[in-house]
């Protein structure tokens, strides 16, 4: 075998031991932090859920049901994000949050084309002109999506536990 080629294998082994654990470990430390400081905010912060319209089933809940629901599934799940523990579930369930808080608020109030559609894909409403804003929202879920379908990588609870209970 090439020297090149022993170079670029060890390249790829320690570029894969990298990868299995820096990519998801910044995953879960920046949506940790995101979700930390919305249910941090919730929790300090006056209930504004009664001026939201929920999609169903949702809205079959009262908006203080809501609301607690909403913030201690964001502070829960942003402690367990930084720990990697029950990470694919916290996943699914903040990717859920998300999905019903598009529909509940950021999702435009009316649209007929895909054009008016699109014009919602930013970060902010800052006319409040009813566009909607879902572009933060939706780069969350993608980035939940590595977590939910790789797991929390090496460096975390759910890789110990894994490598304990099933060795």
């Amino acid at each position: 075998m090439s020297t090149s080629l022993r170079v670029y294998q060890s390249f790829q082994h320690i570029s894969n031991r990298i990868g299995d654990a820096l990519p998801p470990l910044v995953l879960r430390l920046i949506l940790a932090w995101e979700f930390g400081e919305a249910g941090y905010e919730k929790l300090m912060g006056s209930n504004w859920f009664a001026d939201v319209s929920f999609p169903f089933p949702f809205s079959l809940l009262p908006p203080e049901a809501s609301w607690q629901i909403a913030t201690w599934f964001e502070l829960g799940g942003a402690a367990l994000l930084v720990l990697g523990l029950a990470t694919r579930f916290i996943s699914l369930s903040l990717i859920i949050l998300t999905i019903v808080a598009i529909a509940a608020v950021h999702w435009p109030a009316e649209w007929h084309s895909l054009r008016e559609l699109l014009t919602g894909y930013r970060i902010i409403d800052e006319n409040g002109d009813g566009l909607g804003n879902y572009k933060l929202p939706l780069l969350y879920i993608v980035m939940f999506l590595p977590l939910l379908f790789r797991g929390a990588g090496t460096l975390s609870l759910d890789h110990l536990l894994q490598r304990r209970l099933f060795k």
